[in-house]
């Protein structure tokens, strides 16, 4: 993730009327994070503005120097925003990788084709990602509600065989603890109901904090530009890097549906046990009118999240409602309302089996997930239709297969550690009945999944190999009169081959959410079928599919075991290894650069901190010096100083400069989210900027081509930049250069040419400031 700051500051005293000031080139790094004296090249630096979290550096010797502006001619002062501590840092952050559905599901609010004159199909999309969101919140609660209340209090505490193993559940037990007070099976419920309460209270105060830690800097008050005037992107609107209030009102209704669920999980089996013939009416009675409330809660839990989006055209400061605000604690209540009415003394009632209502739980939340999805995919291809870009992923689909993705992470993760947890408990593989057919089933599937997975991958490697035949012949062509090196060749063919398998992600996002969607249909076609198996014959038929499946559950159950350890480990690592954080980090930077829209326990946005801080440094630096300036972003940094470009003023905006090296703004953002950063908004940044230079290589697979369109595209991109600068050794490189791919773009001589390109061109047409 990334940060910076907001507040600058200016040294020296600003120039009079009609002096141009000093050249200011901004350097913002990009994913794999620096420090400024690697940024600077200086082991002497100085934070001139920010804090701990994101600054701005400058050299020692450079700080006061708009007060020496004739030390400065013909080169610019280098600034580093340094933000990286934004998205690195502690550890323990590694934990909010266990948020992933919920992040994969916001990026889906943000993968919208373009579109024009369908407004209501524009918010249409975004409510039906915003429901997926809730049930990926539903989903992660009832798993925690299977764990905690199903399979440790109601199947294990009240089976002999598995309590005596595990002594920690004593206490609850019947058979220990001889009828303790505790030992009932409502009581047992309450107690249990704290687990999955306590991880959705921690949901709230993790969204709530990161809030107020990230998030929460104003951007530069101003006024809304017309559309043509922002670049045809939202991007470039007064609110969108605030969401204060769409946050606090998705956080209040989540935690509320959170709540809900661990109540209605806590009343059902005791309200199914009043219901029986001879049953006490009063409480029959009180367990009607506790649903009545819970389903109530539910639906304005469904009103809040469907009656408002995001507030983009202003910067909006102001909260809902005490009703809004209020939801969480009335949920709460409802709570205590449930683990009271479980409680009471009932004689006779005793837990076997499963936990009623569990199965059909999650058949619903599965199937509402594949009826959103689809629906999600019909509206995207009618926003397609309106404004089809041939160069959007799976032509404009990218979201709803993004959002099925989300629902497949949310089954895995519920499904796999359901299971592990059942195994943990039931040593002897009899004791318990375990989890529901349907989560047994959604284990089952990951073998499956991950063979298709192997075998497309593989198609895909066999793709790029015959590539990289390709790339030896144009490798010899690139180095004229060189001697051959078929070593040196092959690498870089090889290098190059690879760098276009960015290109192929979307094939594999595409497979694998087909995949997902047939694979969990057949899981609750299946689990229906294993658990109303009508009579002996039925049962002998579906002999060999229940043993195929009971074998692929008991792979996936490991499978899912191990990539949890996998994945804790790597995330460990890509806070605390520079090396591990560039494999992986580039997808975890493009999740957590956009604002949290559709699912408020996402793990928390950069941006909205980053961009206000690169805009009220570009802005006040150039009011207060009426000086040139070259904002160059590396990787991520260049998506950040373009979003940063679009927040200026357009009279502000004409003194930048933009350049941008191993760029993902087409290559990834461009086609993945095609409506903020397709053709026509990088067009008008192009138009908008005083001028932009772009630089990639072949062996990049980050960063590529801007490819706009008409005279555009070459004035922009500026490349494909030689890697390696020399194939063998030369004067200039007496030892063997290495294939820098997507690093050190500066070690090249057409960054610094680029670079002056740029600030002739600003020296020439920079309107001094105005008087006063």
């Amino acid at each position: 993730m990334e940060r910076a700051q907001r507040h600058a500051s200016t040294d020296g005293p600003a120039p009079g009327p009609g002096e141009s000031g000093t050249a200011l080139e901004l350097l913002v790094h990009g994913v794999g994070g620096t420090t400024p004296q690697e940024m600077l090249n200086d082991p002497r630096t100085v934070r001139i503005t920010g804090d701990d979290t994101a600054a701005v550096f400058r050299r020692a010797e450079d700080v006061d120097a708009e007060s020496r502006p004739d030390d400065y001619r013909g080169r610019p002062v280098p600034e580093a925003y340094v933000w990286c501590n934004l998205t690195s840092g502690n550890s323990a952050r590694a934990l909010w990788l266990l948020l992933l559905p919920f992040m994969v599901a916001n990026l889906a609010h943000w993968m919208r084709p373009t579109a024009r004159g369908r407004k209501r199909t524009v918010r249409f999309y975004g409510l039906l990602v915003r429901l997926v969101g809730l049930t990926l919140t539903v989903l992660l609660v009832a798993a925690a509600c299977e764990v905690a209340l199903d399979l440790a209090a109601w199947q294990c505490a009240g089976t002999r065989a598995c309590a005596e193993q595990h002594s920690w559940l004593g206490f609850l037990s019947p058979d220990v603890s001889d009828h303790g007070w505790w030992s009932r099976p409502g009581r047992r419920l309450a107690v249990a109901a704290l687990v999955p309460a306590v991880l959705t209270g921690l949901l709230w105060y993790l969204s709530h904090r990161t809030w107020s830690a990230y998030e929460s800097e104003q951007p530069m008050s101003r006024g809304p530009e017309p559309d043509e005037e922002t670049g045809r992107t939202a991007l470039g609107r007064p609110g969108f890097w605030y969401g204060r209030r769409l946050v606090a009102r998705l956080r209040a209704a989540h935690t509320a549906a959170g709540l809900l669920t661990v109540a209605a999980a806590v009343a059902a089996s005791a309200a199914r046990f009043d219901r029986r013939p001879g049953g006490p009416a009063v409480l029959d009675t009180l367990g009607w009118l506790l649903y009545a409330a819970l389903a109530g809660t539910a639906a304005v839990v469904l009103w809040v999240v469907c009656r408002r989006g995001r507030s983009e055209n202003r910067l909006d400061q102001e909260l809902d409602e005490h009703l809004v605000r209020r939801l969480p604690l009335g949920a709460l209540l409802l709570l205590l309302l449930a683990s009271v009415y479980a409680g009471w003394e009932r004689p006779g009632w005793q837990s076997a089996g499963r936990l009623a209502g569990g199965g059909t739980t999650f058949g619903a939340i599965a199937l509402v997930q594949g009826l959103l999805v689809i629906v999600l995919a019909v509206v995207a291809h009618l926003l397609y239709r309106t404004h089809p870009d041939p160069r959007s992923v799976l032509r404009g689909r990218g979201g709803p297969a993004v959002a099925m993705l989300a629902c497949a992470l949310g089954g895995v993760m519920s499904g796999g550690v359901s299971q592990r947890v059942s195994d943990w408990l039931d040593g002897t593989g009899t004791s318990i009945d375990g989890p529901p057919v349907l989560l047994t089933w959604q284990s089952s599937v990951i073998p499956v999944l991950l063979l298709v997975l192997v075998v497309f991958c593989s198609w895909l490697g066999w793709r790029a190999w015959i590539l990289r035949g390709t790339e030896l012949g144009t490798v010899e062509l690139d180095y004229p009169g060189e001697p051959k090196d078929t070593a040196r060749t092959r690498r870089i063919a090889t290098t190059r081959a690879l760098a276009t398998l960015t290109d192929r992600a979307a094939l594999v996002v595409a497979v694998t959410a087909v995949a997902t969607l047939i694979l969990g249909a057949g899981a609750i076609v299946g689990a229906k079928i294993t658990e109303e198996a009508p009579g002996e014959a039925a049962r002998h038929a579906a002999t060999f599919v229940q043993g195929a499946a009971e074998t692929a559950q008991a792979l996936g159950s490991w499978l899912i075991g191990l990539g949890f350890i996998l994945f804790v480990t790597w995330g460990r690592r890509a806070y605390k290894d520079a090396s591990a954080r560039r494999t992986i980090g580039i997808l975890w930077d493009v999740g957590t650069f956009w604002p949290r829209a559709a699912h408020p326990f996402a793990p928390p946005c950069y941006a909205e901190r980053a961009v206000p801080d690169l805009t009220w440094r570009m802005a006040t630096w150039t009011r207060a010096t009426g000086g040139r300036l070259v904002i160059s972003g590396h990787s991520q940094g260049s998506v950040l100083a373009a979003a940063a470009a679009w927040q200026l003023t357009p009279s502000v905006r004409k003194r930048v400069a933009l350049l941008t090296y191993g760029s993902p703004l087409e290559r990834l953002y461009g086609r993945w989210f095609p409506a903020h950063f397709g053709p026509a908004a990088l067009s008008s940044l192009h138009h908008d900027v005083d001028c932009w230079r772009n630089l990639y290589r072949l062996t990049d697979p980050i960063g590529g081509p801007v490819r706009l369109s008409g005279d555009c595209g070459p004035e922009v991109d500026c490349g494909p930049l030689k890697d390696p600068l020399a194939y063998g050794r030369t004067a200039q490189h007496p030892l063997p250069a290495p294939i820098l791919g997507h690093s050190d773009y500066q070690a090249d001589p057409a960054f610094a040419e680029e670079r002056e390109r740029l600030l002739a061109r600003l020296r020439r047409e920079v309107p001094g400031p105005r008087p006063g």
